[in-house]
C-alpha cells in the first residue's frame, strides 16, 4: 500500500511531517504523500475552470481548498521529505497548483530536484500549461479509463474546442517530457486495470465507441500504456528500483494475463483476464483452466519484452 495522508486533517499531517516517512522494509506500507483535495468533478460541475461551463455560462466551478494551503503543504512537504498528491481535474485548478507547486520549487531548488509531486486526475489543462508537467517534473496521476465514461458528455460541459486542446491529453503530456502514472480510481471506476489500458490505447468507451476513438492523436502506444502502469507507476511511487520491470535484482511481483497486451487486438483487450498472479517469487493466484497455459508462450513474450525493454 502507498498511503496518502488526507490534507484535510492538518493535525494528522503536521504529526507525519514531524515523524517523517515511512517505508515497510518488506515494501507492504510506504507513507509518505500527502492528499490535497483542491476542486470538484466535471460531472456535477465541480471542477474548477478558467472559463465558465458551456452548459451554464454563470459558474467556473469552484476549489475545495485554500491555494494558501496548498503552497503551504508544498513548502512544508519539500523540507520533509513529503510527496504532494493534488486532485484537480479543472483547468483552472491544474494551474494554479502548478503555480503553487513552482513556487515553492524555486524556494527549495535543491530538494525540488526529486520531489516527484503530482497532480491527481489532471483531467482538463489549458495548452499553455500542458509543457509545464515536464518542466516542473510534476507526475500526471491519470486515470484513462476516465475518458471511456466521461468522454461522451464530458463535451457537453466543455465544448469541442476545450476538449479537443485540453482533456485526457496522454500523448501531449508525453511528448512534453512529462511521466504519466495509470490508474483505476476506485471506486468511482471499476478496478479492472484492463479497462484503463483499453482506454489508453483507443480512446473509446468500453462498447467501442466511436470507431477509431475520441481525439485519436493524442492515443497512447501500447509500450507507453503498459510503462503507465508498471515503470512510470513504479516511479510515482519512488520504488521503481525495486518495482515496475521484471527485472534481477527486483521484487518478483507480477500479473500473467490470458492474452498478450502488446499484440491482441484492439476490441480484444477487454476480454483479457488475469491467469496468474505472483508475489514476492511466489504464486498467490492461478486460474484453474487450460487456457491460462494454452498461450504460455504470449505470457513469456510479454516477460522477455519487459526484461529487453523497460
Amino acid at each position: 500500500m502507498y498511503v496518502m495522508l488526507t490534507g484535510f486533517d492538518r493535525n494528522l499531517i503536521y504529526a507525519w511531517l514531524r515523524k517523517g516517512i515511512e517505508i515497510d522494509p518488506d515494501h507492504f506500507l510506504t507513507i509518505r504523500s500527502i492528499k490535497l483535495n483542491c476542486d470538484g468533478a466535471l460531472g456535477s460541475r465541480g471542477a474548477w475552470l478558467l472559463e465558465p461551463y458551456t452548459d451554464r455560462p454563470d459558474f467556473s466551478g469552484m476549489p475545495t481548498l485554500p491555494m494558501d494551503t496548498v503552497l503551504k503543504t508544498s513548502r512544508e512537504a519539500l523540507k520533509a521529505g513529503f510527496q504532494v498528491c493534488s486532485h484537480a481535474i479543472g483547468d483552472r485548478a491544474n494551474r494554479e497548483i502548478l503555480d503553487r507547486y513552482e513556487i515553492a520549487f524555486n524556494e527549495n531548488p535543491e530538494k525540488a530536484k526529486d520531489s516527484r509531486f503530482r497532480i491527481e486526475h489532471a483531467q482538463h489543462l489549458n495548452p499553455t500549461d500542458i509543457p509545464r508537467f515536464g518542466k516542473l517534473g510534476v507526475i500526471a496521476a491519470m486515470q484513462a479509463n476516465h475518458l471511456s465514461s466521461d468522454r461522451p458528455w464530458a463535451i457537453e460541459r466543455l465544448g469541442e474546442k476545450r476538449i479537443k486542446e485540453g482533456a485526457y491529453m496522454w500523448q501531449s503530456l508525453l511528448k512534453s517530457g512529462a511521466i504519466i502514472v495509470n490508474g483505476t480510481d476506485v471506486p468511482v471506476e471499476p478496478i479492472n486495470p484492463i479497462v484503463s489500458y483499453y482506454a489508453s490505447v483507443t480512446r473509446q468507451t468500453l462498447a467501442g465507441e466511436p470507431e477509431g476513438g475520441f481525439e485519436p492523436e493524442e492515443k497512447m502506444t501500447r509500450v507507453q500504456a503498459l510503462r503507465s502502469y508498471t515503470l512510470d507507476a513504479a516511479y510515482g511511487a519512488f520504488e521503481e528500483n525495486i518495482k515496475g520491470s521484471i527485472t534481477p535484482g527486483k521484487l518478483a511481483d507480477f500479473t500473467v494475463f490470458t492474452q498478450d497486451l502488446m499484440t491482441v487486438p484492439d476490441k480484444e483487450i477487454l476480454s483479457t483476464e488475469v491467469a496468474m498472479t505472483i508475489l514476492g517469487g511466489k504464486v498467490l493466484y492461478k486460474r484453474k483452466i487450460k487456457a491460462c497455459i494454452k498461450n504460455a508462450d504470449l505470457y513469456l513474450g510479454l516477460g522477455n519484452y519487459f526484461f529487453k525493454n523497460l
